[in-house]
């Protein structure tokens, strides 16, 4: 492993930080310059991660912003939009969610989409409670336990009625994206092109490689999927059996798992009563459980299951590893996961500019060095596997994954993604996510 001296560690920090810097706005930090242009969910969990190291109270600041879109029904959405860009100038816009009229839901003054992210952020809650002054980490911790806690309990209740320790996303944009584990799942939604209203999308606009994007067949769906949500004013419980696109997702739900740990460990700070403290334990509890009814051993992997065909999905991608993630499992099925992950068909492919986990393996046939979730190398999630192999105590993968995915971001800067082969940079430059990693692993090398 490559040794980054001082002063380019130095460089590193400041590069990131300036990139945090730039996209601010006024209390969230857009998630890019201009293809991202709002407030994403997950983004913001990030970038509070590493806002945690340079400026405590902006990553409190940054989650308390985002929160501000938190639904009645403890849904967290995945954009808040910014105010200072109309609905003429992007698309799919606030106006096109529609969810401030059709949606008894949302929150009032606060214009969001009225579909959900990955819940990384009880993980960055915690690390901001534990980043505040003795002062403020109590009341920190009170101020963001409750709107956690309602938000883990919505995604374990309407999105699990089941009670299968599983979370059903209901649209692709819920997760990765253009993952090929959505591929079936999404074909099989039919579109009546008559219903749907025409329109022009602004990411095509702002891409410099309109390869990387959806097509507009898959586009089509996606749009298709948002008006099915409005049919029903967004209520996912309500119209849930109508819904043409339901996909217990494992690596939602191994995400959740880990997001009810850190929870546990804000709950005592935050004077949590036995009933809330029992009642996170068996979220956690049911999700790995969950998470181990999916795994399957003949492939190696934990499989997503789709509702609808009422079948699993066994597509290799970084989402097959979800149980690192969320942790609890035993020797033998780590020993297993860390040998595939380790293996040609992920990490130990010979080709690859760096040792990093590529979206999609590049054994699959869906495989697509750069087509955005389909194979391109993500510095955002080599950190959460860094993070989840570091407290799974693997301590010699976990480290060797920092040292490649910092090797990364030094040779490409703060790209949103890079092919796993040649290593070009690939997506929105300047993406707060990446920064934010780095400023993480640059803290962790601090001690």
């Amino acid at each position: 492993m490559s040794v980054i001296s001082s002063e380019q560690r130095r460089q590193l920090r400041d590069q990131a930080a300036r990139v945090l810097d730039q996209n601010r706005l006024s209390g969230w930090t857009r998630a890019a310059p201009r293809l991202y242009p709002h407030q994403w969910s997950w983004d913001s969990a990030f970038i509070a991660i590493g806002l945690v190291h340079i400026d405590p109270e902006r990553a409190m600041e940054e989650l308390r912003s985002l929160f501000r879109g938190q639904w009645r029904n403890g849904m967290l959405p995945h954009i808040v939009f910014n105010p200072d860009i109309s609905d003429e100038d992007d698309f799919p816009s606030a106006g096109r969610w529609n969810c401030g009229e059709v949606a008894p839901d949302s929150p009032v003054g606060v214009r969001t989409s009225g579909i959900a992210q990955p819940p990384v952020h009880a993980i960055a809650a915690q690390r901001a409670v534990q980043a505040a002054g003795p002062e403020r980490r109590a009341d920190y911790a009170r101020e963001v336990f409750g709107p956690l806690f309602e938000w883990h309990r919505y995604l374990l209740s309407v999105r699990d009625p089941e009670d299968s320790g599983l979370v059903t996303i209901v649209h692709p944009w819920e997760s990765l994206d253009n993952s090929p584990r959505w591929d079936d799942a999404l074909k099989a939604v039919e579109v009546d092109l008559d219903r749907l209203a025409p329109y022009i999308r602004s990411d095509l606009a702002d891409a410099a490689d309109t390869s990387q994007r959806p097509t507009k067949a898959e586009y089509d769906r996606y749009l298709w999927l948002i008006d099915r949500l409005i049919d029903v004013g967004y209520r996912v419980d309500e119209g849930y059996s109508s819904l043409p696109f339901r996909v217990k997702d494992v690596f939602f739900s191994a995400i959740l798992v880990a997001a009810n740990e850190a929870l546990l460990r804000i709950a005592p700070l935050a004077d949590a009563t036995i009933e809330q403290l029992e009642i996170i334990e068996s979220w956690v509890d049911r999700g790995r459980r969950g998470l181990a009814r999916q795994w399957n051993d003949n492939r190696t992997m934990c499989c997503d299951h789709d509702l609808v065909a009422a079948r699993d999905v066994c597509i290799r991608t970084i989402a097959s590893y979800a149980p690192l993630i969320a942790g609890g499992v035993t020797a033998e099925r780590r020993e297993a996961l860390l040998s595939s992950w380790n293996s040609t068909d992920m990490l130990g492919h010979p080709d690859l500019r760096w040792k990093l986990p590529p979206s999609t393996s590049p054994s699959e046939p869906a495989f697509d060095s750069r087509a955005c979730w389909r194979g391109p190398v993500w510095p955002v999630m080599s950190w959460l596997f860094w993070w989840a192999l570091d407290r799974a105590g693997a301590q010699e993968d976990a480290d060797r994954l920092k040292a490649e995915g910092m090797r990364q971001i030094q040779e490409i800067g703060c790209a949103e993604y890079a092919e796993p082969f040649t290593g070009e940079p690939l997506g929105s430059m300047n993406q707060s996510w990446t920064a934010a990693v780095m400023l993480d692993w640059l803290a962790d090398d601090d001690g």
